[in-house]
């Protein structure tokens, strides 16, 4: 298959595509590549998909959100969790509907704060929440057979800068995570959230 991948630099997309490239012809694209990509810009999201062409699989390993606790929220930072989590990658879905080949498939990618809560997570839980939500929403509706799922990692072993705002949290190995992308991608089941935890 040939499969685009969108952050494949960062933690999440890296695991993705050491688990999925022996197998797959691997197209990875982030902010810093050629042609870049800014999830928060559906030109920017056309005009990667226009030069690269089709593909018969898309993962997006993208999303920010702001750690704050709740009663400091503002609306801004709402509204900066919502689109950078889940505005961006559902414009990544909606625009690359027409370049993903009948059969294929999208994975998103959320995380453990949907489930299990931490000091500062309200924001990002609510956007991890939403993801999943659509994700098993849409799945159904979805024109020629392509398939949507979503996989939800908790704190990775190699994102060693992120274990003190997990206590107590078991972190899994990137290898563990990748698994997950090669159920979603290669499988049949669609409107999943493949937990990792």
């Amino acid at each position: 298959m040939r499969i685009l991948i969108v952050g494949a630099s960062g933690h999440v997309g890296s695991a993705a595509a050491a688990a999925l490239q022996s197998k797959h012809d691997i197209v990875a694209v982030s902010r810093s590549t050629d042609p870049a990509i800014n999830l928060l810009d559906p030109q920017s999201i056309s005009a990667v998909f226009e030069r690269l062409g089709r593909f018969d699989a898309v993962i997006s390993a993208f999303g920010s959100a702001p750690f704050k606790p709740a009663p400091e929220l503002t609306p801004d930072d709402l509204t900066a969790a919502f689109t950078g989590k889940v505005l961006s990658q559902l414009n990544l879905l909606r625009i690359g509907l027409d370049f993903v080949n009948d059969g294929g498939s999208f994975t998103l990618t959320t995380g453990i704060l949907s489930r299990e809560p931490i000091p500062t997570g309200a924001a990002a839980a609510m956007a991890n929440g939403a993801v999943e939500s659509f994700v098993r929403s849409a799945a159904g509706e979805l024109p020629r057979g392509i398939r949507l799922n979503a996989v939800s990692p908790t704190v990775l072993a190699s994102a060693t800068g992120y274990h003190d705002a997990f206590p107590g949290f078991e972190p899994v190995s990137d290898e563990r995570l990748g698994l997950a992308f090669v159920r979603s991608v290669e499988g049949i089941v669609s409107g999943r959230t493949y937990t990792v935890d």
